[in-house]
């Protein structure tokens, strides 16, 4: 037997529906543990970028997106990716800019107990402003090396507290806190994004653009010189070859006593420097 679906929920899959066949560059967003006040800010700011962001319940945007899977190209990759408390967001923006914003206005947070360890958490070496006392122990129930040194406790040695996708205990949860180590981002958690057919996780949307553009302007760099060494004319080139021929050239009939309009006034030079040094050598 089918679930009953009431009109009102009828009403709102059509509605993603339209979302979703009308905007190429569609995010599935899991806005979890995500505080109400920061949602509505980071919603107000991609509103002024072109981004519609639409909180549904899982099973109708599933159900939105089974229904118009043969009107959209491998729209239905995008199911696995709803998770959590879920989002979307509407683009017809680039999505790597839109996630580079989303990631630029994230803020860190403490831990709590039952989150999952975004990353390896570090634990620095380091003084702390601890007195000597239980906290020790507690530490040291961490695998965190700490002794003592001028009447406060310190770190002795980098510590992993937890590694990345472990559950982060409420007593750890305290104990990072207490060291001010803030591992949480808030903020929008993109898990997939969309675009002609193509699903992009945050792997491939996180690149340094800066890194790339350097990775870009090396790469062009390289091809030139090598284009340069083989003599491959090119229009970025082709200046630069004759230039070079043309020198050689010139280098060429000097070496040889060619006689130009470029190498006449040199080759005289240079023959009057041969005759001073023989005159020389025969005293005459």
């Amino acid at each position: 037997m089918k679930a009953h679906i009431s009109p009102a929920k009828k009403e709102r899959v059509k509605e993603i529906e339209k979302l979703l066949a009308e905007y190429p560059v569609i995010a599935a967003i899991d806005i979890t543990n995500l505080p109400a006040q920061q949602f509505q800010t980071m919603r107000a700011t991609l509103r002024k970028k072109n981004c519609i962001i639409r909180v549904d319940k899982g099973r109708l945007v599933k159900k939105a997106i089974d229904a118009i899977k043969d009107k959209k190209q491998d729209i239905d990759k995008l199911s696995p990716y709803i998770k959590g408390m879920p989002a979307l967001l509407f683009t017809k923006e680039d999505p790597f800019k839109i996630y580079s914003i989303i990631q630029k206005s994230k803020s860190k947070a403490p831990a709590k107990g039952g989150q999952i360890a975004p990353y390896d958490i570090l634990v620095p070496a380091g003084p702390t402003n601890f007195a000597p006392g239980p906290i020790i122990g507690e530490l040291g129930a961490f695998k965190i090396k700490a002794g003592i040194d001028k009447g406060k406790v310190v770190i002795k040695e980098d510590s992993i507290a937890v590694k990345e996708g472990e559950v982060i205990s409420p007593k750890l949860a305290g104990v990072l806190a207490r060291l001010e180590i803030k591992p949480m981002d808030i903020g929008l958690n993109i898990t997939g994004v969309y675009q002609d057919g193509m699903i992009y996780t945050k792997e491939i949307l996180s690149i340094d653009e800066d890194q790339i553009r350097d990775m870009i302007t090396q790469a062009q760099q390289y091809s030139f010189n090598l284009a340069i060494e083989a003599k491959i004319f090119t229009k970025d080139t082709t200046e630069m070859l004759l230039t070079k021929a043309h020198s050689e050239a010139r280098a060429l009939a000097i070496a040889q006593d060619i006689l130009t309009s470029e190498t006449v006034e040199i080759l005289l030079a240079k023959a009057q420097n041969q005759m001073l040094e023989v005159k020389n050598q025969l005293n005459i």
